[in-house]
């Protein structure tokens, strides 16, 4: 799993029929290389303005070989250090680099999400047969295409023990929240920007990638005005299933502000947005367990935990691997998609019945 920071390749091992999780295999990274990442900021300036009537544009080829390449060497390095070979294994997911989604919607109905990758490149590279493309189904269906985690979100729940209802939050780029209900109905939707507008911001006007440790944040202060008028956004308004792209929201209302009261703000609009989420979900959750990277920023975790009511723990706090939830998640839905086992509800995406998803290619 590669997420829209950029940051690295996810990978995780699961035991798992699809349903019931077994045990946990190992869990790791491998940053992504510059010119990959040089190469996926090109696809997705180029999908920001690609016209819906025209060819994909250039970039999205080399950009594809490079991701597929890229998570070959990462899972090699990944299996050879834990001392796994290919044949441990029945089954590789693999998400794509998602570069543009853009979900139905009133003026564009049938929607449309781009993850780019080669999973036959990886397949035949890993000698396994590699679970892929994951959204389209449900996008062509009427479906949001995310969250898609949330049927993982639960199970891993189950795993734990923890009695529902449950809320898990996944702070990315964008932010989802699932809500795992006393009567085991699943409620999903992107609560609004979490790291992405916040790493846009930093990377804007520094040499670093993301506000680390939060410090920019908590050096500025939150421009109300600004603030309002993000959340003024109809997205906040709308209810039931609905997603972002990491690029919905400008950032020019924050342009005018300094580095840190800019850090601030945005913190704030994300912790906000998740406030706004809870209030919208169908049950209030007893607590809210957080994961993604954005929990490893402690300015928006506190602010998060100032504007929810309801108490916040993180991955760690329940004996998660909170930087892996993302991978164990994709693996999870690899096992069901094999399986034929619905991987998006109408809870979760908006789809009128459950469905299956995903593609199987064989190496």
């Amino acid at each position: 799993m590669s997420g829209t920071s950029l940051d690295a390749v996810d990978m995780a091992v699961l035991d798992t029929d699809g349903e019931s999780i077994f045990a946990f295999g190992p869990a790791g990274e491998r940053k992504l290389s510059p010119p990959t990442r040089a190469l996926v900021e090109a696809a997705t300036a180029d999908a920001r303005s690609w016209p819906w009537d025209a060819p994909a544009p250039a970039s999205f080829a080399p950009a594809a070989r490079a991701v597929a390449e890229e998570h070959l060497r990462a899972a090699r390095s990944f299996l050879a250090e834990h001392g796994l070979a290919s044949g441990d294994l029945d089954l590789a997911g693999f998400h794509g680099q998602t570069v543009w989604h853009e979900p139905p919607g009133r003026t564009r109905p049938e929607g449309r999400t781009v993850q780019l990758g080669d999973a036959a490149l990886l397949a035949r590279g890993l000698g396994l047969p590699v679970a892929y493309d994951f959204r389209s189904a449900d996008v062509a269906a009427g479906g949001q295409g995310a969250p898609l985690a949330p049927v993982y979100h639960d199970a891993i729940r189950r795993y734990s023990g923890l009695e529902a209802p449950v809320a898990v939050l996944n702070l990315g780029g964008v932010g989802n929240i699932t809500l795992c209900g006393r009567d085991g109905t699943l409620t999903a939707f992107d609560t609004g920007p979490a790291n992405g507008m916040i790493d846009l911001w930093v990377q804007a006007r520094t040499d670093r990638r993301c506000d680390e440790d939060g410090a920019l944040a908590r050096a500025g202060r939150v421009d109300g005005a600004v603030l309002a008028a993000y959340l003024d956004h109809p997205y906040f308004a709308s209810r039931g299933a609905k997603s972002l792209d990491r690029y919905d929201f400008s950032m020019a209302p924050v342009a005018h502000l300094s580095l840190e009261d800019g850090a601030a703000t945005l913190t704030a609009f994300a912790a906000h947005a998740v406030a706004l989420g809870v209030e919208a979900c169908p049950e209030r959750p007893a607590q809210i367990v957080a994961c993604g990277g954005g929990r490893h920023n402690p300015a928006l975790l506190a602010a998060i935990r100032e504007r929810a009511g309801v108490p916040v723990t993180t991955a760690e706090d329940q004996g998660w691997r909170g930087d892996s939830i993302e991978a164990e998640a994709f693996a999870y839905l690899a096992a069901r998609t094999a399986r034929g086992l619905p991987i998006s509800f109408p809870g979760t995406t908006g789809v009128a019945t459950a469905m299956t998803g995903g593609r199987i290619v064989e190496p």
